[in-house]
């Protein structure tokens, strides 16, 4: 293998691994908005909640 070929190697790697972060991101992203919506339609008072107000209300719970 000479250069090019071990460089374009390289590069096809580093492209496919940031492709593989982007869709890590993306799913994580997605679970996060799900568990969300769960969270509100369990405890709707969260809705209106300052984010910090929903944590300790939610941690109250957790802890009972």
């Amino acid at each position: 293998m000479n250069e090019t070929e071990r460089i374009q190697a390289q590069h096809r790697l580093e492209e496919t691994q940031a492709r593989d972060r982007v869709k890590e991101r993306k799913a994580r992203t997605r679970r996060l908005i799900q568990i969300g919506a769960i969270a509100e339609s369990v405890f709707p008072k969260i809705k209106d909640m300052e984010l910090e107000d929903a944590k300790r209300y939610m941690e109250q719970i957790r802890d009972r």
